[in-house]
C-alpha cells in the first residue's frame, strides 16, 4: 500500500510557505519604522517651527497689541525682581511703554505681587514710569498691590500717581539687606584648612570661609547705608506729603494694607477691577503683561514635568516605594 502525502507537505512548499511568511514580517516591520521614521521627522519639524518663531518673538502676549476702544490698560508685575525673570525691568518697561503708546490707553494699572529683589531693576522701573507719566501727562498710571508689595516692590510703586491696596495686603519693608554665611568654624572641627590666593588686600571680601574682618564689615554697612537713603529719598520724593512718617517707618518694617493706608505709604483700597471702573472710568481691561512665548512656556512646563518626575523617583527609591 502505497502512502499519502498532500500536495502543500512537500518540502518545496515548506519552503514557500515559509518565505512568504519572512517576506510578509519584513514588509510589516519596514511599514512600522516608516510610520514611527515619519511621526519623529514631525516632531523634529515641530520643534524646529517653535524654535524659530520664539526666535523672532512671536506668540508674545503684548506685541504690536491695539485695543478697539478706550480701555485700562493692565500690566502685572509678579515675583521676584530680577533681570532674568518675568519681573524684570526689560520686559515690565516694555510693556509699560506698549500701554501708554496705544492711542485708546485711558488710564494704566500696574499691579504689583512682588517680595521685592534686585534695586537695580527696581530702580529702571520707577524711572520709566517717571519718564512715561511726564511723556503722558494725560494718561494716569495707578498701582494695585494684591498681596505683598515689599521692598524693591514698594521701590517701583511709589512712582505711582496713586497706590491701592487690600486691607491685608503686606507693604513696606523700606529697607536694604546682604546675607550670607560664615563657614570657619565649621571648618575647624572638619580638619580643612583654606587655601586662597588673591592679588589686592581687599579681594577677599566678605569670604565666607575666612574670618571676617571689621574694614569690610564696615564698608559693607556703608554701602547698604547708602542704598537704603537712596531708597527712603525715592519713596520721599514719590509720596511726599501724604506719607505720615514715624520713627519705625524706614526701618524695614511690613505693615497691613489697612495700615499703610494710615501711615500714607498707600492711598486707598481697591482692586484693578475698581480701580480700572471707579477711578480710570474705563471698566474694559486689556491686559498688556509680556507672556512667555510658547516655546518658553513648554520649555518651562518639560523642566518642570521633568523635575516633579525626578523628585517623585527619588521620593520613592528612599522610602523603598515600588
Amino acid at each position: 500500500m502505497t502512502d499519502f502525502k498532500p500536495a502543500d507537505s512537500t518540502p518545496d512548499a515548506w519552503e514557500r510557505e515559509a518565505l512568504e511568511k519572512l517576506l510578509h514580517a519584513t514588509l510589516t516591520e519596514q511599514r512600522r519604522s516608516r510610520k514611527w521614521g515619519n511621526f519623529f521627522k514631525g516632531l523634529i519639524f515641530l520643534y524646529l517651527f517653535l524654535t524659530l518663531f520664539a526666535v523672532s518673538g512671536w506668540f508674545a502676549s503684548g506685541d504690536g497689541m491695539q485695543s478697539s476702544g478706550p480701555h485700562s490698560a493692565l500690566i502685572d508685575l509678579k515675583g521676584v525682581i530680577d533681570s532674568d525673570g518675568g519681573a524684570s525691568a526689560e520686559k515690565i518697561n516694555a510693556s509699560l511703554q506698549q500701554a501708554f503708546k496705544d492711542k485708546n490707553t485711558v488710564g494704566v494699572i500696574l499691579r504689583i505681587n512682588s517680595p521685592g529683589g534686585s534695586p537695580v531693576q527696581a530702580g529702571y522701573m520707577n524711572d520709566e514710569i517717571r519718564r512715561l507719566r511726564k511723556l503722558h501727562p494725560t494718561i494716569p498710571l495707578y498701582v494695585v498691590v494684591t498681596d505683598i508689595c515689599a521692598s524693591g516692590g514698594y521701590y517701583v510703586a511709589v512712582a505711582a500717581d496713586k497706590i491701592f491696596v487690600d486691607k491685608a495686603s503686606l507693604i513696606g519693608s523700606i529697607g536694604v539687606i546682604m546675607d550670607g554665611f560664615g563657614f570657619t568654624g565649621l571648618m575647624e572641627k572638619l580638619g580643612v584648612e583654606r587655601r586662597a590666593l588673591h592679588a589686592g588686600d581687599n579681594k577677599n571680601f566678605l569670604d565666607p570661609f575666612s574670618p571676617s574682618k571689621p574694614e569690610h564689615v564696615q564698608q559693607a554697612q556703608a554701602m547698604l547705608d547708602q542704598v537704603h537713603q537712596q531708597f527712603i529719598s525715592v519713596v520721599k520724593m514719590g509720596r511726599g506729603d501724604r506719607l505720615h512718617e514715624t520713627p519705625d517707618m524706614f526701618s524695614g518694617l511690613v505693615w497691613s494694607g489697612e495700615e499703610g493706608v494710615k501711615l500714607g505709604l498707600a492711598d486707598a483700597m481697591g482692586s484693578a477691577e475698581y480701580v480700572a471702573r471707579e477711578v480710570i472710568k474705563a471698566p474694559e481691561i486689556v491686559d498688556y503683561s509680556t507672556k512667555d512665548n510658547i516655546a518658553e512656556r513648554l520649555a518651562k512646563k518639560i523642566g518642570a514635568g521633568a523635575t516633579e518626575a525626578a523628585g517623585t523617583w527619588l521620593t520613592r527609591s528612599y522610602f523603598g516605594l515600588q
